[in-house]
């Protein structure tokens, strides 16, 4: 049975969500190969690898972009919004963090522009139907 439009929002908020601290993966490793310090654990950034400095940037950005997403799939789900263009913005979202989050770790800074584009347009669908909604 495929899940409800309703389901498919909440589950993306949830897996948004998690995505947060999907890049701090990388920032453990990062502090391990550097000699993680308990006593001072804010002086280690600078003696991260790149790739870790990478990952708490894209950390960063994760709650940044996860506080507009999450008021979208709110006001989605208030307006009682249930089109495939709802479902498809959604999933786009959680999809274009989790390769934004790559692309970044990765130093991939096409891909990171194109996947924070694609993230932004999804929020902005999902509030523009939610509005849509509203005048109807």
């Amino acid at each position: 049975m495929f899940p409800t439009i309703r389901w498919l929002l909440a589950a993306s908020l949830v897996v948004a969500t998690v995505l947060i601290y999907f890049p701090y993966i990388f920032v453990v490793i990062g502090r391990v190969q550097a000699g993680f310090d308990v006593a001072a654990p804010r002086a280690l950034f600078d003696k991260l690898p790149p790739f870790a400095q990478r990952a708490v940037w894209a950390h960063e950005n994760s709650f940044e972009t996860f506080m507009p997403f999450a008021a979208a799939v709110l006001l989605t789900l208030l307006t009682h919004v249930e089109t495939q263009t709802v479902a498809i913005a959604s999933v786009s979202f959680v999809v274009a963090r989790f390769l934004y989050s790559i692309f970044y770790i990765a130093n991939i800074p096409i891909g990171r522009s194109l996947m924070f584009g694609v993230g932004t347009a999804a929020t902005l669908t999902l509030f523009l139907q939610s509005l849509a909604a509203l005048s109807a």
